[in-house]
């Protein structure tokens, strides 16, 4: 699937799982490649590292890597050539930049090429990428829905 609209390239990583992908952004040296290496250790599969081209189509927004792809940076180990998807539907961000404070938080969502797309902020604890996982297997609760 090429991208039929504008596409934009951000500074990120991507990967997925089930054909559901995850943007992970945050500033330089913020853990990026690290997430997305720990998101692979439990099955994910790498789209893009350090870029990914974004481009929304239909109800969707897809991520790719710009570049020849398969390649991601373990910071102190060296480059390392992986296994790759070439595209995925996005359906979180994950922002690393922010920390998450709230035991349950609240859904949040992004404007993203003008589809809203859930937000996840950083946790500093040890189940933060299986619980990654397990929302790209199976999604989330909104905790504010009624029953």
């Amino acid at each position: 699937m090429a991208p039929r609209s504008p596409s934009l390239t951000l500074h990120a990583s991507c990967v997925a799982l089930g054909g559901r992908g995850v943007l992970i952004r945050g500033a330089s040296g913020s853990g990026k490649s690290s997430l997305a290496l720990q998101l692979m250790a439990y099955g994910a599969d790498l789209v893009a590292d350090d870029q990914v081209q974004i481009w929304q189509q239909d109800a969707g927004i897809y991520a790719r890597s710009p570049g020849a792809g398969g390649l991601i940076e373990a910071r102190f180990v060296g480059i390392l050539t992986v296994a790759a998807v070439t595209e995925t539907a996005i359906c979180a961000i994950i922002d690393l930049d922010q920390v998450e404070t709230e035991r349950l938080p609240a859904m949040r969502h992004e404007e993203l090429l003008g589809q809203q797309i859930q937000i996840f902020r950083r946790i500093e604890d040890s189940h933060f990428a299986a619980a990654v996982i397990q929302f790209l297997k199976s999604g989330a609760l909104d905790p504010d829905a009624k029953p």
